[in-house]
């Protein structure tokens, strides 16, 4: 390790703290670790070393900052608050981000709202972000940026005379050229984004899509180099471009998938079903995910094959999430019909074809259910990655599963030389990939799921943030130094720490 690597720090920007915070039965905050790909990806590689993360801890009562600094100690990682009033929740989060950028990046053009005053919250939140990030950090700190939330503060923070490297990734897919350009605010966002050293996306589709954005709005851009990572120069400036498929910690799913208890719980579960070939989906809502398309499919299914009529049950599991917007609760309630629909028409005594949850599953829980399903449906319509389809694959250590998989998520573009792959929107075709799935031979289960599991294994979570720091800073996971002890110190002082696992050997 070199001597200038001891003041270096790892910074984390995202629009949530990676916890959940909640009352108990006394009435006191208590906080959990947050789910979401994101805080799946980065907690493993944060604990225990110097740096802290960035973000809005989803509520402003009182004591969330001491809140936040218990928790820390908990995480290994130092975790700082950024206060939003719910107006800016309301125009920042809920407006532009989540009825403009959104949908927009996703291909739907329909429930776009793009209102003044969204964006104006929206550059008010940044710049909050920012004036926490300035604050908190130094010259000497890589800061890494995450997602459409905060794509303005490269510039921000430039602007207040800080030349601290800093590196974005983008979560979400980047839609093309025709779609981004609708946005009013479309060369601020650009120009922004053009201010990192690195901009990261989940595929070279989405790299694509951007540079393209940026060729039409700067007609001199040039970009060169081939592979992982392009050099673009526009507007007078140079920036990296990177493909970076997120992943997720292979390792940890393989050891829990081998826990007596889980394995004891999946059998029941397939007991449960009376050992019926178990179709599994496990999806947020949101109109992305495609449940009621697949639901359709399975319909299609049911009347094109009724030979597959008992044989198999499909378990769905609907993760709630923003139930207080109208389309949302609307979709959960063609969900529900549909579901009603199904085993109304198709259910026999002692077989139900639908099996659904709406609830958020407990991690070993949802671990028991990849194990015992025999096929995983992740058909999602538009997909930044979807860590579901590899959490499935490394909790497959038989190898015995199929993944049935969208040709429109970002995890296409790693496994769809194995998986069975449908477009979400064929309702016929995915019914036929169903059936296909059902009377698929042994050993071609085996070969596919072995190889899907071995892209898995070998670009895992510390591959990606390796690669990403690599790109964006010349520098490895190992250039920051675990210390615990410096990390409580710096703790007790209101500072940042020192954190990470090493890389799986």
């Amino acid at each position: 390790m070199h001597a200038t690597h001891a003041k270096r720090r790892f910074i984390v920007l995202s629009n949530r703290l990676p916890i959940s915070i909640s009352r108990n039965e006394n009435g006191e905050l208590s906080a959990s670790q947050g789910a979401g790909g994101l805080v799946t990806a980065l907690a493993p590689v944060l604990k225990n070393r110097g740096g802290m993360w960035i973000g809005w801890p989803g509520t402003n009562e009182e004591g969330v900052a001491a809140m936040c600094r218990s928790f820390s100690r908990e995480a290994g990682y130092f975790l700082q608050p950024v206060s939003l009033t719910e107006a800016e929740v309301e125009g920042f989060y809920r407006g532009f981000s989540n009825e403009i950028l959104w949908p927009l990046f996703h291909e739907f053009q329909t429930p776009c709202n793009f209102l003044p005053s969204y964006w104006e919250a929206y550059c008010t939140a940044n710049e909050k972000f920012t004036a926490a990030a300035a604050a908190a950090t130094t010259n000497d700190d890589f800061i890494w940026v995450h997602d459409y939330h905060l794509m303005l503060v490269a510039k921000m923070l430039k602007e207040t005379g800080r030349t601290s490297r800093l590196g974005f990734f983008l979560h979400i897919p980047f839609p093309p050229a025709d779609i981004f350009l609708k946005i009013p605010w479309r060369r601020q966002l650009i120009d922004a984004l053009l201010d990192y050293d690195l901009i990261g996306f989940q595929t070279l589709r989405d790299r694509h899509n951007f540079f393209e954005a940026v060729k039409r709005i700067h007609r001199g851009a040039v970009r060169k180099g081939r592979g992982q990572v392009v050099t673009l120069t526009a507007d007078g400036r140079t920036t990296r471009l990177g493909a970076f498929p997120i992943s997720i910690d292979f390792g940890a799913f393989v050891q829990k998938a081998r826990r007596v208890q889980n394995q004891q719980a999946a059998q029941e579960i397939r007991a449960a079903f009376d050992n019926r070939f178990l179709l599994f989906g496990a999806d947020r809502l949101d109109y992305t995910k495609g449940v009621p398309q697949r639901l359709d499919a399975l319909r299609s299914a049911f009347e094109h094959y009724p030979e597959l009529r008992g044989k198999l049950c499909l378990i769905q599991i609907l993760v709630p999430s923003r139930e207080e917007v109208p389309r949302y609760r609307a979709m959960k309630e063609e969900i529900e019909r549909l579901v009603g629909e199904i085993n109304g028409r198709y259910s026999t005594p002692g077989w139900a074809p639908v099996h659904f949850v709406y609830r958020n599953l407990p991690h070993e829980e949802l671990i028991a259910y990849y194990m015992a399903s025999d096929m995983a449906l992740v058909t999602p319509l538009r997909d930044g990655m979807n860590l579901v389809a590899k959490e499935y694959a490394a909790c497959n250590i038989r190898e015995t599963g199929i993944l049935c998989l969208s040709e429109f998520a970002g995890a296409a573009m790693e496994l769809h030389r194995h998986a069975i792959m449908v477009n979400p929107f064929d309702w016929d075709g995915v019914g036929k990939a169903i059936r296909d799935g059902v009377f698929m031979d042994a050993a071609q289960r085996r070969r596919r799921m072995r190889a899907i599991r071995a892209v898995v294994r070998r670009y895992d979570i510390f591959w990606w943030v390796d690669a990403f720091l690599e790109a964006a800073f010349s520098t490895h996971l190992e250039d920051f130094p675990q210390n615990e002890a410096a990390y409580w110190a710096d703790l007790e002082q209101n500072q940042g720490p020192p954190w990470d696992v090493a890389p799986e050997s």
